[in-house]
Order: structure tokens, then C-alpha cells, then sequence
């Protein structure tokens, strides 16, 4: 068991993350430009932070915190959500923008791939005097939406709770979140902020775009040497594990039928850090993610079912 591994050690998992109302439209074949095109709409909670904080909660973890900013139009609601989902949300009201809003247009044939319209409205406005280190206390893990590099603010605060958690032995991961996002931020920003992480949890995409690599396994084991950790999230194929240079291990993905691929990357990286927080190892962690994952294509939206 290596860095980023935690053996059983105790307490909350803290993500620092995007709160998004999504609105989900599920429709059958190519957009008609110009005109109607038949699609199934629901509108949904949803944002990558708060879709981790409840799969981690839904995988067992007792006491998962969330800290999110969202605008008075939906913030009752987004707590309630993740009150009922079993997290404990620490949501900063926004009062000049509104909540975060993603259209996710999902096509309803076989590979149920999906396109996002994002405005990221008050999600992106944490700052760092939303931050406070006694959010910590208590706190085994934190993990970081990457989300939040795509603004200055945001970055400004995700740097601020990343020392403080190193200040006080806490690892933190990160999912990058978004390869258009992060092109537009820099590949050479993101990675020398990621050279403070514990754990870097990229899609296939997103891991080659950060080393210019067209092999996923080349691209994690390559990160693997910045970042102690290295889960490169392969949907259909699976996940890899890497650490220092190579590649250790290959975890196949759970046979699925899709329905809605949105917040499956959420999912496989709640359940993976639930898993970790209870003391598995990354390969064993990595299954349960992959686990978590096939059940959340299943679904609609990026959460886990409704508790009972």
C-alpha cells in the first residue's frame, strides 16, 4: 500500500466541488437543426462535487461533507437532495449569480453518449473566503472537483484548501472533470498545480490530453510520475492503476446495458473513495468503482438512487 492509500484510517471525506441543476434531454438519433426533435426532459440535481459526495455516501462512507456555492433560485432544493442522500452540505448563497445549470443532451441509442451545455453561474465563485480550515477537522480525505481550476476564484480556493489539507496530512485527489475545460485552462497549469495531489482520477481523455500521449495506459503511467496515484477511468474498458511510472493493474468494467452515461466518471470516483476511507487497496477500490459506475449508466442523472 503506497501514497494515496489510506489503511484503516477514520473519518469524513470533505469534496470541494460544483452544485449544478441539470436538465437532463434524452432523444433517439442526430438533432434536427432548425426544428423540434422528440427527447424525454427531466430536470435533475447534479454537478460533479456534489454527484461524488453522494455515490461516496450511497457506497457506505458515514459521514461525507460537501462544500459547494449556489444561488437562491435552487438552494433549498440542493440541500434537501444531498440531506437526503445522506451528505452534509455546506452550501455558500450566492447573491448576484445563480445556480449552475447544465443541459446534458443525452442520445437514447446504444453508447447513450452525452453533450453538455454548461453555465456555470454561481459554482465557479467559491473563493477562498468561503474556505475556512476547521472544515478539515475531522476530515481523512478532501477531494477536489476540477471544476473548480476553471476560474480564478475557485483555483484561488482550491490552492488554499489543498495546503491547508497537506499542512495537516490529509491526501486529496482530484478528477480533472472536463478535456475541453482543461484546454482552455492549460495543460502546463493544471499539471503544476496537480504536482501537490495525492490521487489524480482522469478519464481516458483527459489523461492523454495532460501528456500529449494517444495510449491511456502510456498517459497514466506517465502521470504517475508527478502524481503518487494515477486511476485513469476508461469507461467501457475499465480502469487502470498506476504508480510511480508503470502500470499495476487493469480492473474491466462491469457488463451494462446504458441508459445515461452522465455522472458515471462521479460515480466510479465516490465509490472508489468510500472504498479507500475503509481501508481497500487501490485495485480493490478501483473494482468498486467500476462497480458503481456500471450502475450509474443504468440510471438517469448523475446520482444514486433515493434512499429508502
Amino acid at each position: 500500500m503506497g501514497p494515496g492509500v489510506t489503511a484503516g484510517r477514520t473519518g469524513a471525506l470533505l469534496v470541494v466541488g460544483d452544485v449544478v441543476t441539470d436538465v437532463v434531454a434524452r432523444h433517439r438519433g442526430p438533432l434536427a437543426a432548425g426544428t423540434d426533435t422528440a427527447a424525454a426532459i427531466r430536470t435533475l440535481p447534479g454537478g460533479a462535487g456534489a454527484n461524488v459526495a453522494c455515490w461516496a455516501a450511497a457506497e457506505g462512507c458515514a459521514d461525507v461533507r460537501l462544500l459547494g456555492r449556489v444561488g437562491a433560485d435552487a438552494a433549498a432544493w440542493h440541500e434537501r437532495e444531498l440531506v437526503s442522500a445522506g451528505v452534509r452540505p455546506r452550501l455558500v448563497l450566492d447573491a448576484e449569480a445563480a445556480t449552475a445549470t447544465v443541459i446534458c443532451l443525452v442520445d437514447a441509442g446504444a453508447a447513450a453518449e452525452r453533450t453538455f451545455l454548461t453555465d456555470s453561474g454561481a459554482s465557479l465563485r467559491l473563493e477562498p473566503a468561503d474556505w475556512s480550515d476547521a472544515l478539515l477537522d475531522g476530515v481523512a480525505r478532501l477531494h477536489l472537483s476540477g471544476y473548480l481550476l476553471f476560474s480564478e476564484p475557485s483555483r484561488a480556493l482550491a490552492a488554499v484548501a489543498l495546503r491547508a489539507a497537506r499542512a495537516r496530512g490529509v491526501p486529496v485527489s482530484l478528477d480533472p472533470a472536463s478535456a475541453g475545460f482543461l484546454r482552455d485552462l492549460g495543460v502546463d497549469r493544471f499539471l503544476a498545480f496537480a504536482e501537490g495531489l495525492d490521487v489524480l482520477l482522469p478519464s481516458r481523455d483527459e489523461a492523454c490530453l495532460l501528456t500529449g500521449l494517444s495510449d491511456p495506459a502510456d498517459a497514466a503511467a506517465k502521470l504517475s510520475r508527478l502524481i503518487p496515484l494515477v486511476v485513469a477511468k476508461l469507461g467501457a474498458d475499465g480502469a487502470l492503476v498506476a504508480r510511480y511510472g508503470e502500470v499495476l493493474a487493469r480492473v474491466p468494467a462491469a457488463p451494462v446495458t446504458p441508459r445515461d452515461t452522465t455522472g458515471a466518471g462521479d460515480a466510479f470516483t465516490g465509490a472508489f473513495l468510500a472504498a479507500l476511507l475503509a481501508g481497500s487497496g487501490a485495485e480493490d477500490a478501483v473494482a468498486r468503482g467500476c462497480r458503481a459506475g456500471a450502475r450509474a449508466v443504468e440510471r438517469v442523472g448523475g446520482r444514486p438512487p433515493a434512499r429508502e
